[in-house]
C-alpha cells in the first residue's frame, strides 16, 4: 500500500515537513552528522560550513552515485540552504528546523524550475522524510516502490 502523500506546491516551491517528539538540536544532528544521514539519505565528507562543499553519496539510488553539495548557509540548529546539480538538474533545499514543547518541525521546501518537476521530486523527497522517520525510531526502511510512480499524479494535480 502507498504512503499517502503529504507535500504540497505553492507557486513553484515544494514544500515538506515532518516532526519528531524530540528536542530540535537532535533532530538537527539526524540531517547534518555524516553517520546520521548515512542511515536515511546518504554520507557526506569534507568541510561542513557556509560556502563550502561537501561531497554526497547517495547510499539509496542507483549505483550509489556521488554528488557535490554547496552549503550556501546554515544557521544552526534552524535553518539549512544547501544547493547540488546532478544528472536529473539543479536542486536548493531550504531547510528549517522549529520547536515548540517537545516537538520539532522540519520543513523542506525546494524551488522547482518547472512545477511539472513535481511529479517525479515530490514522491522522492516524501520517501526520503519517511526514510529518516524510519531511521530515527529504528523501524524498517520504506522502498521507493511505494513512492513512485503512485504519488506522482498528487503532485501533477498540483498537490
Amino acid at each position: 500500500m502507498s504512503p499517502k502523500p503529504t507535500g504540497r506546491i505553492s507557486g513553484n516551491d515544494l514544500i515538506l515537513t515532518r516532526s519528531f517528539h524530540a528536542p530540535i538540536a537532535d533532530v538537527w544532528l539526524s540531517v547534518t552528522k555524516s553517520e546520521n544521514t548515512a542511515l536515511w539519505f546518504g554520507r557526506w565528507e569534507g568541510e561542513a560550513a557556509p560556502g563550502k562543499t561537501v561531497r554526497l553519496q547517495l547510499l539509496h539510488d542507483k549505483g550509489q552515485p556521488w554528488a557535490n553539495v554547496a552549503i550556501e548557509e546554515c544557521e544552526a540548529p534552524r535553518r539549512l540552504v544547501v544547493a547540488m546539480k546532478d544528472d536529473y538538474g539543479d536542486w536548493r533545499m531550504e531547510l528549517t528546523f522549529t520547536q515548540t514543547d517537545d516537538t520539532t518541525e522540519l520543513r523542506l521546501v525546494q524551488r522547482l524550475s518547472d512545477v511539472k518537476l513535481a511529479g517525479d521530486v515530490g514522491p522522492g523527497w516524501e520517501y526520503y522524510l519517511d526514510m529518516l522517520v524510519a531511521a530515527r525510531e529504528g523501524k524498517p526502511l520504506p522502498s521507493f516502490d511505494d513512492y513512485y510512480p503512485s504519488q506522482k499524479a498528487y503532485y501533477l494535480d498540483g498537490a
